[in-house]
């Protein structure tokens, strides 16, 4: 079972980027997929979670700008982050929660960095 999150960089303020959560070893279709993201000297920042019907939930703070949809074709899960902000740099993770409850995750992905600065 592995995750692997994707799709980081250096990008300026207020542009965009796509992240993307992807599986090997088994299929993400019958569960629930969470976003998070950990700056250097923060707590983990729950950002969102998407279950295997497609309802999404968002932490209050994230609403907005942060977008989650999966597409089970392609066994992946997608963030995407508009107008990003200086305080938005920090490394993205997704996790996997087998209850599809949006609960406990039990496996972790690799995450990505993102940098957004000028």
């Amino acid at each position: 079972v592995q995750l692997q999150a994707s799709g980081g960089g250096l990008v300026q303020p207020g542009g965009s980027l796509r992240l993307s959560c992807a599986a090997s070893g088994f299929t993400l279709d019958d569960y629930a997929i969470g976003w998070f993201r950990q700056a250097p000297g923060r707590v983990r920042e729950g950002i969102s979670c998407i279950k295997s019907d497609g309802r999404t939930y968002y932490t209050v703070s994230m609403k907005g700008r942060f977008t989650t949809s999966r597409d089970n074709a392609k066994n992946t899960v997608y963030l995407q982050i508009d107008s990003l902000k200086p305080d938005d740099t920090a490394v993205y993770l997704c996790a996997v929660d087998i209850a599809d409850s949006c609960i406990e995750y039990k496996y972790w992905g690799q995450g990505t960095q993102v940098t957004v600065s000028s």
